[in-house]
């Protein structure tokens, strides 16, 4: 089954990625005055990459080490697979008094609770205590106990986040709550290894991390980044042109486990507690990464009525909704 979501207002049929297809391969070329460069290394558990086009070899070194020191950091925030992270030491005081945070955590904070309010909680970035039993799960294929599932559901509650603003501080009101950014991080590290490239001067660049991606300027020559999506259906055009964009996919297209003879995805269901069930593949286009990658996992989660309805608040943004079979 396939079905696309259009925009009320732009009325733009959305692609679905199963996966990214970035032209311009070559490591470097020459286009006028500036020379194509492409850099990559594993950061938030995936291969982060970087193309541009600079005028020297220096100018694209020093704007990708700053670029990828940038992801680094922010891997440092909110890695919830570091036990010194800030989210983890956040984590670890929940229950306690508000902790002042970094302005980067504190403005992914802000954006999921705003994620998750609109999506009806499809959206939660609590979940941290169903992925651990979730993960536990794929590496022995054995689902967790009702009971378990009881347990921790109740640490489950975006609203139990409480952001203040002004002080910079949050608090996490209930012990043993436990966050997982892995929903919208990578959209937000795309983002500002984006914005400490145009710091350098780099007017044309692509950042991509696992099936996110952001785009500034087009290439020399070029209307935008070429960017292909493989098994999108016949009729929806494969071929984007894309200049300050961003897109992002998820799915249970390569990541998922077949328990009991189900096959479950790696994105968990907040309200259900287990891996996603619906064989749904997700493509999001709009103007940030974090809004992508935060909506891309929303939509994963929700049926088709409310996915419609969600859209219809983001005029700038284009979906794609393909259901597998």
């Amino acid at each position: 089954m396939v079905f696309c979501i259009h925009n009320v207002e732009r009325d733009s049929a959305l692609k679905a990625i199963l996966l990214f297809l970035v032209a311009f391969v070559c490591q470097v070329s020459f286009a006028g005055d500036l020379q194509r460069f492409e850099y990559s290394q594993m950061a938030m558990g995936v291969r982060a990459r970087i193309v541009l086009y600079a005028d020297s070899q220096l100018t694209a070194e020093e704007a990708c080490r700053a670029a990828f020191e940038r992801i680094s950091l922010l891997e440092g925030i909110m890695s919830d697979y570091q036990a010194d992270s800030e989210l983890m030491k956040l984590c670890a005081n929940a229950g306690g008094s508000p902790v002042k945070v970094s302005k980067e955590l504190l403005f992914v904070l802000v954006k999921s609770k705003y994620l998750s309010r609109i999506s009806d909680g499809s959206f939660d970035v609590t979940i941290g205590p169903l992925v651990k039993l979730w993960r536990r799960a794929r590496k022995t294929g054995v689902l967790p106990t009702e009971d378990e599932m009881a347990k921790v559901r109740k640490l489950v509650d975006w609203r139990k986040i409480i952001i203040n603003g002004m002080a910079g501080t949050v608090q996490l009101e209930l012990p043993g709550m436990l966050l997982d950014l892995g929903g919208i991080g990578k959209g937000y590290a795309c983002d500002e290894a984006m914005a400490v490239l145009k710091k350098h001067g780099i007017k044309s660049a692509l950042v991509e991390l696992g099936g996110d991606i952001v785009v500034s300027g087009p290439p020399p020559g070029k209307t935008g980044w070429e960017i292909e999506i493989a098994n999108a259906p016949n009729f929806c055009t494969k071929k984007f042109f894309l200049a300050y964009r961003a897109i992002s996919s998820s799915g249970d297209t390569e990541q998922f486990v077949e328990i009991q003879g189900r096959r479950y995805s790696h994105i968990v269901d907040p309200k259900s507690g287990l891996g996603l069930t619906n064989r749904t593949a997700v493509t999001v286009i709009g103007p940030s990464g974090t809004l992508c990658d935060g909506l891309s996992t929303a939509l994963s989660v929700m049926g088709e009525d409310k996915a419609v309805a969600l859209l219809k608040r983001f005029p700038k943004v284009q979906a794609y909704i393909r259901k597998l079979e």
